[in-house]
């Protein structure tokens, strides 16, 4: 059993002794969000320059016609042939506009390659507009890039890079030049969309907002979304309002779900799932087969009693006539299987209990993803498995 599983396991079973009975609750700011409320991607393509040879190479003809058509604009008409972009890499620009940003902030935007440039450190990010899916410009970016990593090699091919040197960030590196507007006043209701959407969930969302304002003004409109209506005294108010609900504690409750990443052999299981009386019994059958070739060696000063071609024979065999050194091939197969150890687990078996069941069993990572598959297809997992 791989040492990390084990440690997980282990971990994981530690807290729920530790915490038998704790009922962790969340915000509503955490579960939800208020309709209309919401960030904006923008993106824009420019240019860095400043590069110390790590640039886009000659090839790349849309680097060459965007620094031909920049040192056109500035009075410096230039053949794009004789253009060199060594130090120069054309890149993408994006950013989120967060909601009620005002013109003048600043916001984070982060710059990635598009070319065959080996690194963008020590460059220099051109005044590049951002544009949203509209078209408009609302925000425009520039200033020295910082890269989380570095790339070096020479001139017979080898190098060296660490993390990824082709993107990097610019911290507060673009102004915003227009606002998204939105507006919180004359509402007379609010719209709060849940994260993760469940019945059970929007119920006690709702029965939390009725306790605090004494009143029922929230409606579960369906499992991920609520209405509320918004009270008189908060008419000229609503910011308060929201505040009010943003606090306001709820436990939210999960779907009995098990989420599996066969790439990585992550295997993560919720509180809630439940199985059914099944019988586990887990082993592996493994089968080598090892090729080997033999060669014959006639004894010295052998004598040949024929004269012709070599014989080939059953198998592969080959038969010298004339006493010459021949190869035979020689197989050897082993077959080994593992004792399984059948484990029988009742029902109604919460996940600490699964947990210390297939602990004892010494399943590996890859090992429990085949065995849940397995337990679903039986149809004794009482839980989602959903496999990424």
């Amino acid at each position: 059993m791989s040492g990390r599983f084990k440690i997980l396991f282990l971990s994981v079973m530690a807290l729920s002794l530790l915490f038998p009975s704790v009922v962790l609750s969340a915000r509503i700011k955490d579960l939800a969000s208020i309709k209309g409320i919401r960030t904006n991607q923008l993106f824009g393509y420019g240019l860095v320059i400043g590069l110390n040879g790590s640039g886009d190479k000659g090839g790349t003809g849309f680097t060459i016609q965007a620094l031909a058509n920049m040192m056109e604009k500035m009075g410096i008409r230039v053949n794009p042939l004789d253009v060199k972009v060594n130090n120069v890499a054309a890149v993408m620009v994006n950013a989120e506009l967060p909601p009620f940003a005002r013109i003048g902030k600043n916001i984070d935007v982060t710059i990635s390659s598009i070319g065959d440039a080996k690194s963008l450190q020590g460059g220099t990010l051109l005044l590049t507009p951002l544009k949203g899916v509209d078209g408009r410009v609302y925000a425009l970016a520039q200033g020295p890039i910082i890269v989380g990593g570095y790339e070096a090699g020479g001139d017979a091919g080898g190098g060296v890079t660490k993390n990824h040197p082709t993107v990097g960030r610019i911290s507060n590196g673009a102004s915003v030049e227009k606002e998204v507007l939105v507006s919180l006043e004359d509402k007379k209701e609010l719209i709060l969309m849940l994260e993760n959407p469940d019945f059970v969930t929007a119920t006690r969302v709702s029965e939390a907002i009725k306790t605090h304002f004494g009143e029922d003004i929230a409606k579960p409109v369906d499992s991920g979304t609520l209405k509320i209506k918004i009270p008189e005294v908060f008419q000229n108010d609503v910011v308060r309002l929201i505040a009010q609900l943003g606090n306001l504690d709820v436990t939210p409750d999960m779907v009995a779900r098990v989420i599996v990443n066969e790439k990585t052999g992550t295997v993560v299981i919720g509180e809630n799932v439940r199985i059914s009386i099944v019988a586990i019994a887990h082993g592996n059958l493994n089968i080598q087969i090892k090729e080997s070739k033999d060669v014959s060696q006639p004894m010295p000063f052998g004598v040949s009693r024929s004269v012709g071609n070599p014989v080939q024979m059953e198998k592969g065999t080959v038969v010298a006539p004339g006493g010459a050194t021949v190869v035979t091939p020689d197989t050897d197969i082993n077959v080994k299987e593992e004792k399984a150890r059948l484990l029988l687990l009742e029902s109604g078996r919460t996940v600490g209990e699964l947990v210390r069941a297939l602990n004892a069993i010494g399943v590996t990572p890859r090992d429990l993803i085949t065995i849940l598959q397995t337990i679903k297809a039986a149809g004794a997992l009482q839980a989602e498995l959903e496999i990424i």
